[in-house]
Protein backbone atom coordinates (compact mmCIF):
# COMPACT_ATOMS: atom_id res chain seq x y z
CA UNK A 1 0.00 0.00 0.00
CA UNK A 2 0.99 3.73 -0.15
CA UNK A 3 1.90 5.72 2.74
CA UNK A 4 -1.65 7.43 2.72
CA UNK A 5 -3.07 4.34 3.34
CA UNK A 6 -0.95 3.11 6.00
CA UNK A 7 -1.71 4.16 9.76
CA UNK A 8 -0.39 3.95 13.52
CA UNK A 9 -3.60 3.79 15.92
CA UNK A 10 -2.98 4.15 19.43
CA UNK A 11 -4.96 1.14 20.88
CA UNK A 12 -5.32 1.15 24.10
CA UNK A 13 -8.19 -1.14 24.83
CA UNK A 14 -10.55 1.53 25.73
CA UNK A 15 -13.49 2.15 24.63
CA UNK A 16 -12.20 5.20 22.67
CA UNK A 17 -9.31 3.68 21.10
CA UNK A 18 -11.39 0.79 19.82
CA UNK A 19 -13.92 3.08 18.08
CA UNK A 20 -11.11 4.75 16.63
CA UNK A 21 -9.70 1.43 15.46
CA UNK A 22 -13.05 0.45 14.21
CA UNK A 23 -13.00 3.91 11.67
CA UNK A 24 -9.54 2.99 10.42
CA UNK A 25 -10.27 -0.39 9.26
CA UNK A 26 -13.69 0.84 7.96
CA UNK A 27 -11.75 2.88 5.53
CA UNK A 28 -9.54 0.14 4.25
CA UNK A 29 -6.04 1.57 5.40
CA UNK A 30 -3.69 -0.77 6.91
CA UNK A 31 -2.94 -0.38 10.24
CA UNK A 32 -0.17 -0.95 13.41
CA UNK A 33 -1.84 -0.81 16.51
CA UNK A 34 0.33 0.44 19.27
CA UNK A 35 -0.21 -0.43 22.69
CA UNK A 36 1.40 -0.01 25.82
CA UNK A 37 2.43 -1.25 29.23
CA UNK A 38 3.32 1.11 31.72
CA UNK A 39 2.80 -0.22 34.69
CA UNK A 40 -0.82 0.85 34.95
CA UNK A 41 -3.64 -1.29 37.62
CA UNK A 42 -5.68 -1.69 34.81
CA UNK A 43 -3.46 -3.89 33.05
CA UNK A 44 -6.51 -6.09 31.43
CA UNK A 45 -6.84 -3.34 29.03
CA UNK A 46 -4.33 -4.67 27.29
CA UNK A 47 -6.01 -8.06 26.45
CA UNK A 48 -8.61 -5.82 25.32
CA UNK A 49 -6.40 -4.31 22.93
CA UNK A 50 -5.37 -7.98 21.75
CA UNK A 51 -9.25 -9.00 20.82
CA UNK A 52 -9.31 -5.89 18.49
CA UNK A 53 -6.25 -6.45 16.86
CA UNK A 54 -7.15 -9.65 15.97
CA UNK A 55 -10.65 -8.55 15.32
CA UNK A 56 -9.55 -6.69 12.52
CA UNK A 57 -7.26 -8.78 11.48
CA UNK A 58 -4.15 -6.39 12.58
CA UNK A 59 -0.88 -7.67 11.54
CA UNK A 60 1.11 -5.82 13.31
CA UNK A 61 0.36 -5.14 17.00
CA UNK A 62 3.22 -3.23 18.79
CA UNK A 63 2.82 -3.49 23.20
CA UNK A 64 5.73 -1.19 24.20
CA UNK A 65 7.03 -1.59 27.94
CA UNK A 66 7.50 1.40 29.39
CA UNK A 67 9.29 1.86 32.67
CA UNK A 68 6.37 3.21 35.01
CA UNK A 69 8.89 5.10 37.33
CA UNK A 70 8.56 8.38 35.97
CA UNK A 71 4.68 8.20 35.77
CA UNK A 72 4.62 7.61 39.52
CA UNK A 73 3.25 10.69 40.54
CA UNK A 74 -0.54 9.09 39.05
CA UNK A 75 -2.92 7.20 41.34
CA UNK A 76 -3.22 5.00 37.77
CA UNK A 77 0.10 3.79 38.48
CA UNK A 78 1.20 4.80 41.86
CA UNK A 79 -0.15 3.57 45.28
CA UNK A 80 -2.94 6.79 45.54
CA UNK A 81 -6.69 6.29 45.43
CA UNK A 82 -8.87 5.96 42.66
CA UNK A 83 -11.66 8.82 42.48
CA UNK A 84 -15.07 7.45 42.67
CA UNK A 85 -16.75 10.58 43.85
CA UNK A 86 -17.69 12.09 39.95
CA UNK A 87 -16.02 14.40 37.65
CA UNK A 88 -14.79 17.88 39.31
CA UNK A 89 -13.42 20.69 37.58
CA UNK A 90 -10.29 20.08 39.09
CA UNK A 91 -7.34 17.58 37.26
CA UNK A 92 -8.01 14.28 38.66
CA UNK A 93 -4.95 12.01 40.43
CA UNK A 94 -6.06 9.92 37.58
CA UNK A 95 -3.98 12.18 35.22
CA UNK A 96 -0.76 10.73 34.27
CA UNK A 97 2.24 13.33 33.81
CA UNK A 98 3.64 13.60 29.64
CA UNK A 99 1.66 10.34 29.26
CA UNK A 100 0.26 11.02 25.43
CA UNK A 101 3.34 13.46 24.54
CA UNK A 102 5.28 9.36 25.03
CA UNK A 103 2.77 7.77 23.59
CA UNK A 104 2.72 9.88 20.50
CA UNK A 105 6.24 10.70 20.41
CA UNK A 106 6.41 6.93 20.11
CA UNK A 107 3.92 6.33 18.10
CA UNK A 108 5.55 9.17 15.70
CA UNK A 109 8.90 7.11 15.09
CA UNK A 110 6.54 4.01 14.19
CA UNK A 111 5.19 5.54 11.45
CA UNK A 112 8.24 7.15 10.07
CA UNK A 113 9.81 3.73 10.37
CA UNK A 114 6.70 2.30 8.77
CA UNK A 115 6.43 5.14 6.30
CA UNK A 116 3.02 5.77 7.48
CA UNK A 117 1.03 8.97 6.46
CA UNK A 118 -1.20 9.10 9.82
CA UNK A 119 -1.40 8.64 13.40
CA UNK A 120 -4.97 8.23 15.09
CA UNK A 121 -5.46 8.90 18.73
CA UNK A 122 -8.63 8.01 20.90
CA UNK A 123 -7.90 11.79 22.62
CA UNK A 124 -11.69 13.53 23.68
CA UNK A 125 -12.10 16.59 25.17
CA UNK A 126 -16.08 16.75 25.25
CA UNK A 127 -16.94 13.87 28.09
CA UNK A 128 -13.55 13.20 29.51
CA UNK A 129 -11.74 13.85 33.12
CA UNK A 130 -10.39 16.94 32.21
CA UNK A 131 -6.70 15.85 31.21
CA UNK A 132 -4.47 18.72 29.34
CA UNK A 133 -3.24 16.40 26.93
CA UNK A 134 -6.56 15.54 25.69
CA UNK A 135 -7.17 19.50 24.47
CA UNK A 136 -7.31 20.14 20.74
CA UNK A 137 -4.57 22.84 21.27
CA UNK A 138 -2.24 20.19 22.71
CA UNK A 139 -2.91 17.91 19.28
CA UNK A 140 -2.47 21.10 17.15
CA UNK A 141 0.80 21.49 19.34
CA UNK A 142 2.39 18.34 18.61
CA UNK A 143 1.42 18.20 14.87
CA UNK A 144 3.68 21.38 15.21
CA UNK A 145 6.04 19.40 16.52
CA UNK A 146 5.78 16.11 14.22
CA UNK A 147 6.17 18.77 10.83
CA UNK A 148 9.96 19.88 12.45
CA UNK A 149 10.96 16.71 14.21
CA UNK A 150 10.92 14.26 11.48
CA UNK A 151 12.80 13.19 8.31
CA UNK A 152 9.57 12.53 6.25
CA UNK A 153 8.44 16.03 6.79
CA UNK A 154 11.11 17.75 6.18
CA UNK A 155 11.56 15.77 3.21
CA UNK A 156 8.14 16.98 1.94
CA UNK A 157 6.14 13.83 3.55
CA UNK A 158 4.69 15.05 6.92
CA UNK A 159 2.87 12.77 9.67
CA UNK A 160 -0.76 13.58 10.20
CA UNK A 161 -2.05 13.44 13.88
CA UNK A 162 -5.32 12.84 13.68
CA UNK A 163 -7.84 12.78 16.84
CA UNK A 164 -11.14 12.07 15.32
CA UNK A 165 -13.56 12.11 18.43
CA UNK A 166 -12.15 14.93 19.61
CA UNK A 167 -15.64 16.94 19.52
CA UNK A 168 -17.67 14.00 19.76
CA UNK A 169 -19.48 13.31 22.93
CA UNK A 170 -19.59 9.34 24.97
CA UNK A 171 -22.72 8.74 23.76
CA UNK A 172 -21.69 9.83 20.19
CA UNK A 173 -18.67 8.07 20.25
CA UNK A 174 -21.00 4.66 21.34
CA UNK A 175 -23.45 5.22 18.30
CA UNK A 176 -20.79 5.69 16.00
CA UNK A 177 -18.58 2.46 17.29
CA UNK A 178 -22.07 0.60 16.78
CA UNK A 179 -22.99 1.33 14.02
CA UNK A 180 -19.50 0.05 12.89
CA UNK A 181 -19.94 -3.56 15.13
CA UNK A 182 -18.09 -2.63 17.49
CA UNK A 183 -18.36 -5.23 20.08
CA UNK A 184 -17.91 -2.86 23.73
CA UNK A 185 -17.93 -6.33 25.96
CA UNK A 186 -14.36 -6.32 24.67
CA UNK A 187 -13.14 -3.15 25.87
CA UNK A 188 -11.91 -2.25 29.28
CA UNK A 189 -12.48 1.85 30.50
CA UNK A 190 -12.58 1.13 34.26
CA UNK A 191 -9.27 2.70 36.31
CA UNK A 192 -9.67 0.14 38.94
CA UNK A 193 -11.15 -3.26 37.32
CA UNK A 194 -10.94 -6.31 40.31
CA UNK A 195 -9.08 -9.49 39.42
CA UNK A 196 -11.77 -11.11 36.74
CA UNK A 197 -11.71 -7.72 34.73
CA UNK A 198 -14.90 -6.49 36.06
CA UNK A 199 -14.93 -2.37 36.01
CA UNK A 200 -16.22 -0.74 39.40
CA UNK A 201 -18.69 1.10 38.12
CA UNK A 202 -18.08 4.54 40.42
CA UNK A 203 -14.11 5.87 38.80
CA UNK A 204 -14.81 8.53 36.32
CA UNK A 205 -13.98 6.83 33.09
CA UNK A 206 -17.10 3.72 34.63
CA UNK A 207 -19.47 7.09 34.85
CA UNK A 208 -18.72 7.98 31.78
CA UNK A 209 -19.13 5.04 29.76
CA UNK A 210 -22.57 4.47 31.53
CA UNK A 211 -24.29 7.69 31.27
CA UNK A 212 -23.05 7.24 27.38
CA UNK A 213 -24.55 3.81 26.57
CA UNK A 214 -27.78 5.06 28.77
CA UNK A 215 -27.91 7.74 26.43
CA UNK A 216 -28.04 5.70 23.36
CA UNK A 217 -30.80 3.31 25.18
CA UNK A 218 -29.07 0.03 25.37
CA UNK A 219 -26.96 -1.52 28.26
CA UNK A 220 -23.15 -1.59 28.48
CA UNK A 221 -22.45 -5.38 27.33
CA UNK A 222 -18.78 -5.11 29.87
CA UNK A 223 -19.04 -6.20 33.25
CA UNK A 224 -19.37 -5.24 35.88
CA UNK A 225 -18.45 -5.40 40.02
Amino acid sequence: MNRENRAVVLLSGGLDSTTVTAIVHSSGMEICALSFSYGQKHTAELEMAGRTAEKYLISEHLIVDIDPEPFRGSSLTGTGRIPREGITAEIPSTYIPARNTVFLSMALGVAETRDAEFIFTGVNAIDYSGYPDCRPEYIDAFQKLADLATRSSVEGRPIRILAPLMHMTKAEIIRKGLDLGVDYSHTLSCYSPDLNGRSCGLCDACRLRLEGFRKNGTKDPAPYV
